[in-house]
Formats: C-alpha cells, structure tokens, sequence
C-alpha cells in the first residue's frame, strides 16, 4: 500500500483532486494493489480484526467464528467514534500500521475518510451483488460515484415519542403536524407549568440537522470538482425560525439530552415527548423504567401541506480500511453481519439501531409488540419513516466541524445572543471556510 508523505502544497493537491474524482465517480488511491489485497488459498485459516463500538456485535462476531473456523474475527471493542474512536483509526492509517481490518464508520464520517484514502473500494470484491438487499437511501450513504466503501449496518428512522397517558389527561392527541406540535405545546404548559412536550437540546445539533433533512433542505452536494454547501437553505431557515419561536414562547425545553436532569424529566413527566430516532425506544426503556406502559409512537411530525417524509439521526457502516490484507474476506463479513437474519437479530438486542437491510422487520426481533408502549407494535411506524427518507442527503469531508458551528451557535442562542436562525447562517459561512482552508474547491449557494 503506497503511503502520501506530504508536504501542505501537496496535500492541498491531493484534497482537490480526490475531490474531484469523487464527483467523477473515481475515488480511488492511484495504488490498486492496496484495494486488492491477498488472495486467500483454499483452506488457509486468516484473522480479521474488528473495531466497533457497536452493542450487541460481540454476539454477532461469535457466531460468524463459530460457522466459518478459517476466517475468524477478532473484534476489539473502542470508544464511539466521536469520542476517540476515529482519532485512534486516523493514527493508525497515518502511521501505516496498527489499523484494522475492519471498523465502525458512520455514514457522515466516510468522506473524510475517502479524503484521507483510509477505505476499500468494496465494489472490487463484488458488494454490488448484495446491493439488492439493502434499503436504497442507506446504500446510497455508502456509494460514491462508481465505487462502495463500505457495507450499511444500521440508521435512525424518526418517529414522534409521546407520553400517551398524560396527553389523554391534558386533553390533546399525538401532532400530526408541526402545528399541531406548536399548539399541543401551548396546552401542556397551561396545563401543566412544569411539562414540557419536549426540549430543543442546544448541544445536538446532529437533531436538528434531521429536522432540516425531514423539511427538504439538501445542505452539500458536488458540482464538478466544486464541493457546493447549502446550510442556509430556505427549509433549514423555516426549522429554526420555528424552534426559535418555541424556545421564545417557552413552550418547549432547552435542557441538554441524555444528561442527567432530562432523564429524570422523562421519568416524572416534565418531558412528554421526543421526537427521535427508532433506537429511541431502547433509551426510554433504560432510563425511564417506571413509566412502562404510559409511552406511545406516532409518527413524526409533517410540515403542512408537504408529501409525508421522515428523516434520520445516526446512522452506521462497516468499513474495511486500507492495508487490510485480505479485503475479499472482510467484505464477505461485513456483508454477513449486516444481512443475515440471525446476526441482525443479535445486533437488535444489542439495541444497535434499525436495520439496514431491507425487509428486517417482518419476523425479526424488531416484529412485535412492546409493553413498555403499551403493547404497540411501534416498529411498523418506523418502517413507514424508513421508506419516506430523502435518500440523496450526502455529507461532506468536515461534518463534525458543521456539527460543532451549529452546536455553538445554538448555545449562544439559547443565552440570549442571537436566535437559531443566526447560528444556521454563520454556521454555512464557517463551513464553507472549513472546506477552503483544506484547499478544496467550494461554493455556497
């Protein structure tokens, strides 16, 4: 596998040009012998090692060893990539050793890791032939021009979470649409000061991007060799001026999520609602036990007069890294671990998120009825979102940095600079500075 040593006129050339070949549909290394690998003889026993956060995958990756004795995978487990977990992956590809066979990619990181030539080209080892078995918009996360980098696992096809026994007492229903959210809001707060219906977390921002993406906005895309950024599109404008009039009402929550304070709302009832992913269920059932039975799903709130349309927060991949030595085998795990019935079901106990396979629901551990909600079958409503995604929402090589602009302006927000629409609007002129500052062609529309 060639290595870049690069000065920062040359890495500046490389960043445009591989930006450009991702438009053309040709990233690639300029070193095929890498994507290649070793051809593995018949009866040769290989290791495969793994890094993954993901819960629930350890039991998967055992009973793939226990069917196949000759490619076994050793998985070692590493913090979620935000927290550590691509660092530790960018330090290995660096250094040319240490890396993995394969890793944990989120669909929002794999550009940066195309810029950075850290992944396999999979369509070199036939994971076109398995295209048919995943959910379109998911495979669209991980195909780039002609090539695939990597193998979809899992997403999060939003839906509404609502406390169905307080809204009964209050009087209300669950929002079909996002004025039905506003005024649902109102009436929880006349009838309870304490209640909320749910929180704007200002230090989220991957939430709201999932609003923008259920209104229609398309923030990046690529023109040629030109990366084109889109933040303040008028959809995104149209979401944050309506959370800014929420917050300004007060009828909504600004406390962080998945802090202390708001899982004890969500016990007690201040907090009534979420709009969340499917793997939502899993963190109520956690951290809100008592509530067993008074939680219901709806599906996610529309913008009026707009075509129904879900969006989604998170989302995962199997990625094989360069230097793998045998990419063959790896992408024949990869593709196993996330199609075959029994692993999916070990990775939903895990509670690892929806599938990305397509048809997981029906017969699956996902197929049934929950008590905590009361005995709804909620995943039918997710499976409804899960068709209703915009599957041309693409990312771009700086998305944690988009993240972190929104995340800082939505916090100078809620402390009275500023409103939300402010932080989406300096948040594209920083994003499009990002992108210039690593030498590559970039547009604002």
């Amino acid at each position: 596998m060639r290595r870049w040593r690069l000065g920062r006129r040359g890495r500046t050339a490389l960043l445009g040009g591989l930006a450009l070949l991702l438009a053309l549909g040709g990233c690639g290394s300029g070193d095929d012998s890498a994507d290649t690998g070793t051809q593995r003889t018949p009866g040769q026993k290989v290791q495969l090692v793994f890094w993954s956060w993901v819960p629930g995958v350890d039991k998967a990756v055992a009973l793939w060893n226990s069917q196949n004795p000759d490619v076994q995978v050793k998985l070692e487990k590493i913090p979620a990539g935000g927290s550590g977990g691509y660092a530790k992956m960018h330090a290995a590809l660096e250094a040319g050793k240490g890396a993995p066979d394969l890793a944990q990619v989120e669909y929002q990181n794999i550009p940066e890791f195309l810029l950075e030539e850290g992944l396999v080209d999979l369509s070199k080892h036939g994971v076109k032939d398995s295209q048919s078995k995943f959910v379109d918009w998911q495979w669209q996360q991980v195909a780039y021009g002609d090539g695939v980098y990597a193998v979809p696992q899992a997403s999060g096809p939003m839906g509404f979470f609502y406390r169905s026994d307080l809204f009964q007492k209050w009087g209300i229903t669950a929002p079909k649409t996002w004025a039905d959210y506003k005024a649902a809001a109102a009436t929880i707060r006349q009838e309870d000061p304490k209640a909320y219906i749910g929180t704007f977390p200002p230090g989220n921002s991957a939430w709201f991007t999932s609003l923008a993406w259920q209104a229609g906005a398309k923030w990046f895309s690529v023109d040629g060799d030109t990366w084109v950024v889109n933040i303040d599109t008028p959809e995104t404008l149209k979401v944050a001026e309506y959370w800014d009039g929420l917050v300004r009402d007060k009828l909504v929550a600004t406390e962080p999520d998945f802090a202390n304070a708001w899982y004890k709302h969500l016990q007690d009832g201040q907090i009534a609602g979420w709009v969340s992913a499917q793997w939502g269920d899993s963190i109520l059932m956690g951290n809100a036990p008592k509530t067993s039975g008074k939680w219901q799903v709806a599906p996610m709130p529309q913008w009026e007069g707009a075509q129904f349309a879900s969006a989604n927060w998170g989302g995962s991949s199997t990625a094989v890294l360069k230097g793998a030595k045998y990419p063959a085998e790896a992408t024949k795990f990869a593709v196993w671990l996330n199609t075959d019935p029994k692993s999916i079901d070990l990775l939903i106990q895990g509670g690892y998120g929806w599938p990305a396979a397509k048809d997981a629901l029906q017969g699956s551990a996902l197929d049934k009825p929950y008590p905590f909600f009361g005995g709804q079958k909620i995943n039918d409503v997710f499976a409804e979102a899960d068709t209703a995604i915009d599957k041309d929402w693409a990312w771009i090589p700086t998305t944690p940095a988009v993240y972190q602009h929104l995340n800082d302006g939505f916090q100078r927000a809620i402390s009275g600079q500023g409103t939300f629409v402010d932080a989406v609007k300096t948040a594209q002129a920083k994003t499009v500075a990002d992108l210039k500052a690593k030498g590559l062609q970039v547009r604002a529309d």
